[in-house]
């Protein structure tokens, strides 16, 4: 018995550090898109901006992600998990770093276009490393779980950051981020293989995606829409319904717990159906229904943001979860490097769009209420490629 015991130990040490690399692998990167929102009005009042213009911070952040996520894959593949996770953790420490001593709204926006490195890394690198090192039995937990660390992150932005930027400046928040990053960089990459021999590695060109990935792209596309406007702009719109700062932040945080609890529960779940095409259908709308819930909130009523909070961290947050795990399942979409890339390529384009587009919405003269209404079509658009993938996934099957 002793003799056994501590290789067991050791093996059961691995497990618990791969997955906690796989969620911080995807925490870190996304944590930017809630920090934005969690801290908006800190931001606002310091650097003395426009609401609308915290759009501009996510679509630089999700749109250099989107574009990279073009090659990111394939790129991930000849560069293997080991280098790819080092790369991510810097990108994301190089990222706050120029976040805090970069000045006024320009450096804002240049600090967080570095994130989108990190951004693009994610998805290609962790499924990597989970077709890697996964046992498959474990490996629809295992994508629950990492595409649960978002929502872990909107957790921190929302309940821990505001404590330390509403004393001590979000400049200071923001900097408690850069030695977690750091210590991840030197100490993850210890976890994945190494990367493959030159004659096995792909090519780093994008790849064309086929109808069935096409169909999902866009589902993702416009889930990505959704929650980067819903995330950034809920504690704007919140706080000018007489929300205060610390409940907006709360609002931010109860959306990660949601979101972490739809994607661990979800993710399993939908492995069982014969076709997730479905469940992707009436997560979006349902999540086109609480947008239109979250609008009918007044200075006299605060109940429907805590709704819109709710369902949408239930749904839309869900989405991409689902999606990643049809990748790792059927193959038809492609190698899932590659795939989970062009995948992210969709999802970060529908982020990067997302925010600006609500913001110039409302700020034009059909306001939030516009803006709540442009959101909900465009979660429902989302239901219709659901729709759309599941008929053609029924006609492409044998």
């Amino acid at each position: 018995m002793n003799a056994i015991a501590p290789p067991l130990r050791q093996s059961t040490l691995h497990s618990l550090s791969l997955h906690a690399v796989l969620l911080l692998s995807m925490t870190l990167p996304m944590l930017i898109l809630y920090t934005i929102g969690a801290l908006g009005p800190l931001l606002i009042a310091d650097l003395g901006i426009e609401a609308g213009w915290l759009g501009y911070v996510t679509m630089s952040a999700f749109g250099v992600a989107a574009m990279l996520s073009l090659a990111a894959g394939p790129l991930v593949e000849r560069l293997g998990a080991r280098r790819g996770l080092l790369l991510l953790f810097v990108s994301v420490a190089l990222a706050y770093a120029l976040m805090i001593t970069l000045p006024g709204f320009a450096g804002i926006i240049a600090a967080v276009a570095v994130c989108g490195v990190a951004q693009a890394l994610s998805n290609p690198v962790t499924n990597l490393l989970i077709a890697q090192q996964i046992a498959p039995p474990r490996k629809a937990f295992a994508v629950g779980l990492k595409q649960s660390g978002v929502q872990l992150g909107a957790l921190i932005a929302g309940g821990l950051l505001p404590l330390i930027a509403v004393p001590f400046g979000w400049r200071a928040a923001m900097a408690t981020i850069i030695p977690v990053a750091l210590l991840l960089a030197f100490t993850a990459p210890a976890l994945a293989p190494p990367a493959p021999p030159a004659e096995s590695r792909r090519s780093w060109l994008p790849a064309r995606p086929g109808a069935l990935l096409l169909n999902l792209m866009a589902v993702q596309g416009c889930a990505g829409v959704t929650l980067s406007a819903f995330v950034t702009f809920l504690p704007i719109f919140a706080t000018q319904q007489g929300v205060s700062q610390h409940d907006a932040g709360m609002m931010v945080a109860v959306f990660g717990v949601m979101g972490l609890t739809s994607r661990l529960t979800l993710t399993p779940l939908s492995t069982k159906l014969k076709d997730e095409s479905w469940m992707l259908l009436g997560l979006m709308a349902l999540t086109a229904l609480a947008l239109w819930i979250t609008q009918q909130a007044s200075s006299e009523s605060h109940w429907p943001l805590w709704v819109g909070v709710l369902i949408v961290g239930l749904t839309a947050v869900a989405t991409n979860a689902v999606a990643m795990g049809m990748l790792l399942r059927d193959r038809v979409f492609g190698a899932p490097a590659t795939a989970s890339g062009l995948l992210s390529a969709a999802f970060f384009g529908g982020f990067a769009a997302g925010a600006p587009l609500f913001g110039a919405v409302s700020g034009s003269s059909f306001g939030f209420n516009g803006a709540w209404s442009v959101l909900s079509l465009v979660a429902l658009a989302g239901s219709a490629a659901a729709l759309g993938l599941a008929l053609l996934r029924r006609r492409s099957a044998p």
